[in-house]
Formats: C-alpha cells, sequence, structure tokens
C-alpha cells in the first residue's frame, strides 16, 4: 500500500491507497506433459467484479456455504478477462482447486488449473486484464516457468496480452 499526502486547510493528511495487483504463475513441465496456472486474486476484488459489493459473503468462495454459482460466475468473468494460449490453441480453464489465505482486506482467494499439455510448448500467449474493467491502476504479474526457464511480465488495461516463444 502507498499514501498520497494532501495538504487540506494548512494540514498534511495522509490517505491510504490500495495497490491494485493480481498475481499469475504459470508453469510447464515438459517432461510431465502438464500446464498449471495459479491464479493470486484479491477477494474484494472478486467480490467487486462478481456481484459489485467488494465485502460481500453471498459466493463464500472456500467456505462450507460456497454458493454453487461461485465457480460458474468466476469462471464467466476471466473468460472475458484472462487466457492463456499454448501453441496457438485457448487451453480449457476448469478450476482444479481454489484456496483463501491471508485476512481482512489481504485475503487472497488463490484459483488453480492444470491442463494436459503433451505436445511440447513453443509459444505461450498470455491475457491477462483481470479487474482493468473495475480499476484504472490494475497491474497483473504473470511468472512463466517452462522446463527450468523463467520469465515475467507485467500486464493492465494498456498492454493486457504478452506472447513468449521458447
Amino acid at each position: 500500500m502507498f499514501f498520497l499526502l494532501i495538504m487540506m486547510s494548512g494540514t498534511v493528511q495522509a490517505l491510504a491507497h490500495p495497490l491494485r495487483l493480481s498475481l499469475c504463475e504459470i508453469e510447464y513441465a515438459g517432461n510431465k506433459q502438464l500446464l498449471t496456472i495459479n491464479l493470486k486474486l484479491f477477494l474484494t476484488d472478486v467480490n467487486e467484479a462478481l456481484v459489485f459489493d467488494p465485502y460481500s459473503k453471498e459466493l463464500a468462495f472456500c467456505q462450507p456455504n460456497e454458493s454453487s454459482k461461485a465457480n460458474e460466475l468466476l469462471l464467466d468473468y476471466l473468460d472475458q478477462f484472462f487466457y492463456v494460449k499454448a501453441n496457438m490453441q485457448v487451453v480449457d480453464l476448469r478450476i482444479k482447486s481454489k484456496k483463501l489465505s491471508g485476512e481482512g482486506e489481504n485475503t487472497a482467494l488463490w484459483v488453480y488449473f492444470e491442463i494436459k499439455q503433451t505436445t511440447p510448448l513453443k509459444t505461450l500467449e498470455v491475457k491477462n486484464a483481470v479487474f482493468t474493467d473495475l480499476f484504472f491502476d490494475q497491474n497483473n504479474i504473470v511468472y512463466v516457468h517452462v522446463n527450468g526457464e523463467s520469465k515475467s511480465m507485467m500486464l493492465n488495461k494498456k498492454t493486457p496480452v504478452h506472447q513468449l516463444k521458447f
């Protein structure tokens, strides 16, 4: 979190401004023929995007009373703002598992995907524009690990897509 100092009536006031980030980690292990994707999304942002209330308990991700429509709403949203193309083919995102970490404003929803990738990975294209529809300053960090080689990228509203070649 960073602070913005504002001069009001001769006094300086500090206003907290949330840092708008998501994290995505993509790993390909050729020997296992497996592509894994881990998305870390702040729960308040997820709720804002899906039910328009950052503090909503309606979907109750990873709770015993999780809504039956929680995964469907999340995947519908991701379909609009997130994709991964392996060798120019969009991978089918199906949630393998989810978990919550952190607490309060810092609660994160981790979403894990696992895709069988039987052909060697030659190109990987990533679109990560999650929450750029809500926040002008949203940044999405993507780490890619392919057969021991690592790369990183920062995607946002202006640059939502990046392609890597191996």
